[in-house]
This record gives structure tokens, C-alpha cells and sequence, in this order.
């Protein structure tokens, strides 16, 4: 029966390096657990409740010690999303009703609309606040604020 408990751990540990949950590891040691039981006893039942008792109580008390250690990201932006909060400028005049309208981030040209109805004049300085479609949603920002593109 260890041969069963062997390729069980090694089923977990591969299903374990395809997520990132760090929840299925236990379930690894507890088949390599109830695997060193085998050894000893060759009742099923026994190592059964071996496997269940040693993941369950594996989960429960080292999986939040772990997780002090290891941070995993809950939301990553990336592609446009990571051009929300970035600050530009207007290179040419944004006007909802015409639908036209460009700005400069990071060196990049976009699309862009503005939050209101108002006009926002070239070589303002500007906020993404939103992805809309291709466009980026923008806000005007403090005179006072400097900008590098």
C-alpha cells in the first residue's frame, strides 16, 4: 500500500507547483505520513485516518504560520489597469461631446476622455482614474503638482 500513499504525495506536490494556494502541500505530507505507516501496518483503516488526521491538523495549525511568511499578491494590475493613478499631460485637447482628446504617461500617447463635460485644455496636467474601453478616463490635478513624461 506505500506505493498508493507515494504517487498520492507526488499527485499533491504536482497539483501543489500548479496553484499558488500552498494548501495541497499538506495534503502531500499527510500521504507521506500515512506512506511510513504503511510500513508499519498494513490496516487501510489506520493509515486512512493517519492521512486525515495529519493533513487536517497540518492545515490548521502550520498553513497561517506559513502565511505569515509567504505575502501572496491578492490583485495584480497590469496591461492598461496599471495605468490607473499615473499622472500625464494633455497633448491635445480633450472634449467628451467631440470625442477626441490625447495624453503622454510615461513616455506613452493615449486615448482619453475627460470625468466631466468640461474641456480640458492641451498641457494640462492630468490622473488616469479609469480604463474606459481604449481610453483612459482623466482628471485635471493641482497646478501645484509636477509631472515628468
Amino acid at each position: 500500500m506505500w506505493v498508493f500513499w507515494l504517487i498520492a504525495a507526488g499527485v499533491f506536490f504536482i497539483i501543489e507547483m500548479a496553484t499558488i494556494g500552498f494548501l495541497i502541500f499538506w495534503l502531500g505530507i499527510g500521504a507521506l505520513l500515512a506512506m511510513v505507516t504503511s510500513f508499519i501496518t498494513d490496516s487501510i483503516l489506520i493509515q486512512v485516518i493517519v492521512f486525515v488526521v495529519t493533513s487536517t491538523l497540518l492545515l490548521i495549525f502550520t498553513r497561517p504560520l506559513v502565511n505569515k511568511f509567504i505575502k501572496i499578491p491578492k490583485e495584480v494590475k497590469t496591461n492598461a489597469y496599471s495605468m490607473i493613478g499615473k499622472k500625464g499631460i494633455v497633448i491635445k485637447n480633450i472634449n467628451n461631446i467631440e470625442g477626441d482628446g490625447q495624453i503622454k504617461v510615461d513616455g506613452e500617447v493615449w486615448s482619453a476622455k475627460s470625468n466631466t463635460d468640461e474641456v480640458i485644455p492641451k498641457d494640462t496636467e492630468i490622473e488616469i482614474i479609469e480604463i474606459d474601453g481604449v481610453k483612459a478616463v482623466v482628471k485635471k490635478i493641482n497646478e501645484d503638482a509636477k509631472v515628468s513624461v
